[in-house]
């Protein structure tokens, strides 16, 4: 295939191309080209999305366009720009659009969504990103026909070259192994889904005819099932004391991302939805996911070849040592 990746300079874009490029297929990335470099073997093009003319330089016919947009006016371009000369469009979506995080195991098929934004700001707030992409989700499929545009609404991503850091944080935090503080209880869940996983499914999309909306992410686990995952990729050996969400709150400990933090964690009953949905019509439709362990194997090994780790996201090794005395002295 001819696949036209708008990105394709970090994260899953990257991946996307990569495994393109694996596979055999023709690979274009077109972006500002100011957030990173194209793999080795994807032609560029630079672009800038918002101008309304700014996708003038992509030129002829792709069988495939993959789009990582959020916000609804760089969508709104591109159905201008290629509508008439794409065979296949994935619009990486987000869970974000889904209006009740609170309700465990909604499918895609029947889950409310936010009401759309199409002149917000997506990087103000997280309520307002979900209805920006909500936004992009209605003019990709009325701009590209909903019979040939596929809604894939990402979950946590996690994996190598992860520019957000909140696994990052529990993949150093295993291999240093010892006493590990666990937020919440053993049997919450959590999901989340390997980059290369969710780039194989986007590749075979347009040839198995994906379209509609459904959820990248991998099956609900438990917590314990994380942590296990984690201990057995980074090869080590580790004790979990878990401490409840509001003695963590009462001390300031954030959940999600940021500093003081510990990601992947997110309060109850009010999030209990947002990280154990139903993905069964996924799994139906071809998404594989491998083994968590995998995952951090590969993204330690990452770590050990990158010049520069983020470590703006969870505690701090101090800061987790003194949390656990007070734990244990309560």
């Amino acid at each position: 295939m001819k696949i036209l990746v708008l990105g394709g300079t970090v994260f899953l874009g990257r991946a996307v191309a990569r495994q393109a490029l694996a596979a055999g297929h023709d690979v274009l990335c077109a972006a500002r080209g100011e957030s990173g470099e194209p793999v080795e073997g994807a032609r560029f093009v630079r672009v800038d999305r918002d101008d309304p003319g700014g996708l003038a330089a992509l030129q002829g016919e792709f069988d495939a366009v993959v789009d990582v947009a959020r916000h609804p006016h760089h969508v709104r371009h591109a159905v201008a720009a290629l509508a008439g000369r794409a065979g296949h469009y994935t619009l990486v979506s987000s869970a974000s659009v889904y209006a009740d995080v609170a309700t465990p195991h909604q499918r895609s098929a029947d889950a409310l969504l936010l009401p759309p934004d199409y002149e917000g700001d997506p990087r103000a707030d997280a309520e307002t990103y979900g209805r920006c992409k909500v936004a992009c989700e209605r003019l990709a499929a009325e701009g590209f026909g909903a019979d040939r545009t596929f809604l894939l609404r990402a979950g946590l991503i996690v994996g190598p070259e992860d520019p957000t850091g909140r696994f990052d944080y529990w993949v150093r935090r295993a291999a240093r192994g010892g006493e590990v503080l666990a937020p919440g209880t053993p049997g919450e869940a959590v999901q989340v889904i390997d980059v290369r996983d969710l780039a194989e499914w986007i590749i075979a999309a347009p040839a198995n005819g994906l379209a509609g909306a459904l959820d990248g992410i991998g099956a609900p686990m438990t917590r314990q099932e994380f942590h296990d995952g984690l201990a057995a990729g980074a090869g080590v050996t580790q004790s979990l004391t878990w401490v409840d969400q509001e003695f963590l709150a009462e001390r300031g400990v954030a959940p999600w991302s940021g500093p003081r933090s510990l990601p992947v964690w997110l309060p109850l009953p009010e999030y209990a939805g947002f990280l154990s949905r139903d993905v069964s019509a996924s799994i139906a439709a071809g998404l594989r996911t491998r083994p968590l362990a995998e995952t951090v194997r590969d993204t330690l090994a990452a770590f050990r070849d990158a010049a520069h780790i983020d470590v703006n996201n969870g505690l701090g090794i101090d800061e987790e040592a003194e949390l656990l005395r007070q734990w244990h002295a309560r």
